[in-house]
Parts: C-alpha cells; structure tokens; sequence
C-alpha cells in the first residue's frame, strides 16, 4: 500500500514539475490537420483546419497576437509566436508551446527575449528560431534543447528550417554588400560549413525554404527580377510593381532541377510549406486585398483555395500517417515531383 501511494506521488510530481514543457496527456491528431494563422477575429489567432480547407477552429481565443504556429514531429506538441505576455510591440513576441487542441498553453523560455519563426528539429528534442538583439536588430539563428533554458547562437539569418535528416538547417540571409539580396542558404550542423542553394551570380530576392519529406528537395519564394534601375530605397524599399513578382520554386538539395511551381503572371506568392506526403504545396496569395491559403498538387498544377475569410497566413501541415516518432522515414515518400502545370 504505501508503495503505490509512493508511485502515485511520484507521478503526480513528475507532472507538476514538467507541465510546462513536456505534456503527458497530449495527444495527436488521429487525421490530417493544417494549422494556419487569421486575422478574422479581430487580431491574429491560430486555426487549424483539414486539409480540404473544412473545419476551421480557432485554437488560442486569446486577445494576444498568436502566430507561425508549427507542428512536433509526432504532432503532440505545437509551437508558436505570441506577445501574450508583453505590450504587443514586436519585441515582446516570444516562443510558446500547446496542445493540439489549444490547451496548456506554457512559455519556452523563462528569460524574456524576442524570438520567432521556429523549427523542430526531427526527433522533436530541438528547435531552432530567429532571435533578434533588440539592442542593434540583427538577426541570428539560435538551436536550444527543449525544456532546457540555455540557447546557442550558430549563424546570423532567419526563416530557419530544420532538415528531415536533421543534419542540415535552410535559412535565409543577406548576402553581404548586394543592398536587398536575400540568399537560401544551407549551413551543416557538424561542421558548421555553409552553402548557397542557388549560384551566386542567381542574385535577387529568395526566402523561407521547406523542405520535402525525406529532404531531397526544397521549396521557397524568390523574386529573380532585378529592382528598377531608378530605385530609390529611402523612398520605397520595396515597389509593389516589384514586390508582386515573387512566387515559389522548388529545387533539388543539391542545387539542380530548378522548377517554377506558381505562375508569376498572378498575385505574389510566399511562404510555401511542403504537405507531409510531398505531394501538394501550401502557401499564401493576396487576392482582392487579404492573403489567403492555397494549396497546389505538384503533379497535376491543381490549385485550390482553402481560406476565404479576412487575412491568413503561415500555413504547416500535420498527418499522423507520416509522423516521424523518431527518425525520418524516407520510404512514405511517393510523389515524382514531375513537371507542374501553372494554373
């Protein structure tokens, strides 16, 4: 008797003292589910949806900013941005985790900092973010093990994402003296060693990569068209004529098989997100003054509108059939990525 009161007190303090970064209870959706953020209750929330666009839940109901939520690998854990805990000024947005279905909402870090744009790491021990200096504005690229408070600073940039096989991590960065250049590039974990996705002479206006399942490819938004001769940037940084003129490409890790997936005749198109069969596409479009979520199949170049309501964005796909509970598993992977028709 005493010894399973014993066992039941011990449990009950494991919990205690690990609620607020591992969950017992957690558990993952048993179908497919997109998690996305809207403006449509007035601030920015986190929603999730099936992936027909049916279903759209609001999961934080908070009078927050929450945002660029991202699924663990199991899907038992989200991870999002929000100023919950600030003034709703940029530099009080922060890293938070939750349960799937919104609950037991708790903050990474106990250390106040601004940090964004995350992403786990495979075997969902790690994650890694944009943390900016408040003091200078510069962007650098932090890993730290989850649950765990100390943080490591590998490179300046942003848009990390982790590789399935977890030993690479696509960011994007300026590439020095070349004014408005951003730059997809890949940094090797081990040896700290860093490469270009595109040759150097490809200058312009590359961003945010994601990668395919099994990491043979990647997916990102680029603008390879040159600014006006006559641009002046103390005027307008970014022209919209110019600006409208970025879609998304995909390519193979090793730099070849460049392919254009979103036709750049329409809206801009950012933020691409690879589904988890490898097969389709999400990302967002300005249509008629609000971005909105599409998603593209990658065979046939169908394209369907999944959000219609107010302003939505940073879309991330979760299905249980493609969980990877530990290790990448490179076999689920069916697409041919073939040549992509543009609608």
């Amino acid at each position: 008797m005493k010894t399973t009161r014993l066992l039941i007190f011990t449990i009950f303090i494991f919990f205690v003292l690990n609620v607020n970064v591992c969950p017992l209870f957690a558990k993952a959706p048993t179908t497919p589910k997109i998690l996305f953020t809207s403006a449509r209750d007035g601030n920015y929330e986190i929603y999730s949806m099936n992936p027909d666009g049916s279903e759209q839940v609001n999961l934080t109901q908070h009078r927050a900013n929450d945002m660029s939520a991202v699924w663990s690998p199991t899907g038992e854990q989200i991870l999002f941005v929000s100023d919950r805990d600030g003034n709703r000024f940029f530099e009080d947005r922060d890293l938070y985790l939750m349960d799937p279905d919104g609950s037991n909402v708790r903050r990474v870090f106990k250390r106040e900092a601004s940090r964004l744009d995350a992403t786990w790491s495979p075997d969902g021990k790690q994650i890694a973010y944009e943390y900016i200096d408040l003091g200078t504005l510069k962007t650098t690229i932090h890993i730290a093990v989850l649950g765990e408070q100390a943080e490591k600073s590998i490179v300046k940039g942003f848009y990390p994402a982790w590789s399935p096989d977890g030993t690479e991590i696509a960011y994007t960065t300026y590439l020095e003296g070349i004014g408005h250049t951003r730059r997809i590039t890949l940094m090797d974990l081990h040896t700290r060693k860093q490469k270009l996705l595109l040759p150097k002479k490809a200058m312009d206006w590359q961003n945010q990569p994601s990668w395919s399942t099994v990491g043979d490819k990647l997916v990102f938004s680029w603008n390879k068209n040159p600014l006006p001769p006559d641009h002046n940037p103390l005027i307008d940084p970014f022209p919209a004529e110019w600006k409208a003129k970025e879609t998304i490409y995909s390519i193979n890790r090793d730099g070849t098989d460049l392919q254009q997936l979103v036709d750049e005749a329409g809206p801009a198109a950012w933020s691409p997100a690879v589904s988890p069969n490898g097969n389709e596409i999400l990302y967002r479009q300005e249509i008629n003054g609000d971005f909105q979520i599409f998603k593209l199949d990658v065979n046939s170049g169908v394209r369907t509108q999944l959000t219609h309501i107010d302003r939505n964005m940073g879309a991330d796909w979760f299905d249980p059939s493609y969980a990877l509970p530990v290790s990448p598993q490179p076999h689920l992977l069916t697409t041919t990525w073939g040549e992509v028709k543009k609608k």
